[in-house]
Parts: structure tokens; sequence; C-alpha cells
């Protein structure tokens, strides 16, 4: 008889970035269907608002970690306020995205997003995963980007962050799935999110809801590496990084990007 998704993920879910957007969708999500939540992103006002309401609206018990993803003891801070808690699933989709001509924003800035991007999912993966494996059973959840499938000019750091995203999920899938830890990296377009509207002057193709993204994603784990969202980022996807050569890819982003502000 096949597992439920609470008895597979469960009963813990830590969800990074979670303080609105599409780390708000995914926290509700998983409540949905059953799960514990830890919450984990700097403000802790938006993380206890949310909490409360998770609470009211599931019944589930809910932990509001007020925690800076890019602190250099970030996995000692995650053993310590988790160490009580069976962890099923660990959602990553914090990202921090300097936006503008890489060399007008300050090194801080591009750093700050190998921290956000890069070095706490590999921190969450390595600090969370190992009691799934000797469980048998769980999930890593990874957000990427169609911005990491080519060079984005404007958000050159980002971007190149987003592809490390990919390719280090990609990896994990196949090494941790003998153990019985699904990976899966979403790449997705455009989310109506509270970042995406402050830079974007227009909506664009494809762009989806954090509801339909944090379902989509949840829905598809468990069956390979990879989603794309939306029909429309497909295709996307398929042209930039399979079928254009890659000048004409990075030109066709930097169309993309150029209204960023």
């Amino acid at each position: 008889m096949p597992r439920s998704f609470s008895d597979r993920y469960g009963p813990w879910a830590v969800v990074a970035g979670a303080s609105e957007g599409l780390g708000e969708a995914f926290a509700r999500s998983v409540a949905r269907r059953g799960l514990n939540v830890v919450l984990i992103a700097r403000r802790e006002a938006p993380l206890e608002k949310l909490a409360a309401s998770l609470q009211a609206e599931t019944g589930v018990s809910v932990r509001a970690l007020p925690l800076d993803l890019a602190r250099v003891d970030l996995a000692d801070e995650l053993r310590r306020h988790t160490a009580d808690l069976e962890i099923g699933l660990a959602i990553h989709n914090a990202a921090f995205a300097p936006v503008g001509p890489f060399l007008e924003r300050s090194l801080a800035d591009h750093l700050t997003a190998v921290d956000v991007n890069i070095r706490a999912p590999l921190v969450l993966a390595h600090t969370l995963a190992p009691a799934m494996i000797a469980r048998g059973a769980g999930g890593l959840l990874l957000m990427s980007s169609l911005a990491g499938v080519r060079g984005t000019p404007r958000l050159a750091s980002y971007s190149g962050t987003k592809a490390f995203a990919r390719a280090f999920g990609e990896a994990l899938w196949h090494e941790l799935r003998e153990g019985g830890v699904d990976t899966l990296v979403c790449s997705a377009g455009a989310i109506r999110t509270p970042g995406y509207d402050a830079h974007a002057t227009q909506e664009a193709p494809g762009t989806l809801g954090p509801d339909e993204v944090s379902e989509r994603a949840l829905a598809a784990l468990g069956r390979g590496p990879n989603l794309v969202p939306g029909a429309v980022n497909r295709v996307a996807e398929l042209i930039l990084g399979r079928l254009l050569p890659s000048r004409w890819g990075v030109a066709a982003m930097s169309r993309n990007t150029r209204d960023l502000s």
C-alpha cells in the first residue's frame, strides 16, 4: 500500500524562506498535508503571524525560527533548534537576488547571494538529510529558476547561484534516492511574489501564482529530479536551454530582464 505524504515526509517539514510569497505558500501546502512546520526567515513578525495562522487553520504544530540563512553558523543553529524534531522534508525557497549591472552592485551583495542561494541549501541538505537516510524516508526540495538555465544579464550572480541549485539538486537526487530520500529541483519562471512585484514593471509571460507553484512542486516530489511548472515555462526552458545557441539564449534572457530595477 502506497505511503501517504505525511507518512513519507512527516512528521515535520522545514521551510527556509517562509515569511511571505512562495515560502508562505509552501508552508501552507505542507500544513494542509498534515505536516508540522518549522518556519525559517530573518523577520520574526511575519513568521509569528504565519505560525499563528497555520495553527488556527490546520491544527498542526508550528515553530517559528527567525534566522539569517547567510550566517556562518547556520548548521549549528539548525541542529540546535531542530534536535528534538523528526524532520522528513526540507524546502529551501529563500533567495537573494542583486538586481542591476554586476559592477554597480556591491561585492557584499553578490557574496550574500552566494551565502543564501548556494551555501544555505548545501548546509540544509548536509545537516538534515542524514536523519532521513537513517529512517529510510524523506525529501529535499530546492528552488532553482529559469534564470539558471542561461546566464542572465542584470541578474548575473543570482543566475549563477540558481545554476548551482539545479546541478546540486540533480546530483543529490541520484545519490540519496537509494537511501529513501527524494530530491526535487523546481526551476520556476516568474512568480507573483512581493519580491518580484517590487522589481518588475510588467508581468512576464508564463507568470504563476505561488500557491500553484508550491502545489505542483510537492505533487512532483519523488517523481524525478526536475520540475518546470507551467507549459509556457517548459517551452521557454526547452528553447533557451537546448535549442538556441548560447549567445542567442543569453540575449533572450537580457531582453526579459532589461526593465528590472
